[in-house]
Formats: C-alpha cells, sequence, structure tokens
C-alpha cells in the first residue's frame, strides 16, 4: 500500500504534456485516469483498513486529492489545480469504496 501511495504522488505530481498522437488518447483522458487511480486507491485504502469508519475514510480521501491537486499548481511544473480532477478523485474514491463493501458483503 506505502508503494501505491508513493507511485500515485509521483505521477501526480511529475511534470505532464497532454500528448494527441496516440490513438488512445481524447480529451478528457486525464479525468477517466484521476478517476480509476482514485479508485484503485479508495479500494486498497479501505481493504488495507477495513474497519475504518466512511467518515475518516472519506476525509483521508479528500485530504490527499486536495494536496496533490494544490501542489500540482504549486510547483509549477507544467501541473496545475482543476476542480473536475478533484470530482473524478472523489467519485473514483467512493466507486472504489463501495466495490470493495459490496464485495466483501458477497463473500461473508
Amino acid at each position: 500500500m506505502p508503494i501505491y501511495w508513493a507511485f500515485l504522488t509521483y505521477m501526480l505530481l511529475k511534470p505532464g504534456v497532454e500528448n494527441f498522437e496516440y490513438p488512445f488518447m481524447f480529451e478528457g483522458i486525464d479525468k477517466v485516469l484521476h478517476l480509476s487511480i482514485f479508485a484503485f486507491l479508495g479500494f486498497s485504502f479501505v481493504a488495507a483498513f477495513p474497519k475504518i469508519k466512511f467518515g475518516y475514510f472519506i476525509q483521508i480521501m479528500i485530504s490527499y486529492a486536495l494536496l496533490t491537486e494544490i501542489l500540482q499548481d504549486e510547483m509549477g511544473l507544467g501541473r496545475s489545480l482543476e476542480g473536475l480532477d478533484l470530482v473524478a478523485d472523489i467519485i473514483g474514491v467512493l466507486i472504489g469504496y463501495f466495490i470493495f463493501k459490496k464485495l466483501q458483503r458477497t463473500i461473508i
């Protein structure tokens, strides 16, 4: 889990340039990527701490998402704070959380 956090932080803060020369690239792909990686983060986090209360979980995840967005803007490496990225991050962690809870109920 700590390795994924470190990798995710690196990927979110490294200089980025949108390159549309590849066929799978499209306008808004970064929102899909934010949603996907935060869904995995939410799933992994609740899997590591299955007894965490939802309120604590969402506070931690929103704080992390907000912090990375602020750092993207402040570091001046070609990334910027985008509200829609934050929305995608939050939706992603909620998806990860609810998928884990659904799987947990079907297994038990």
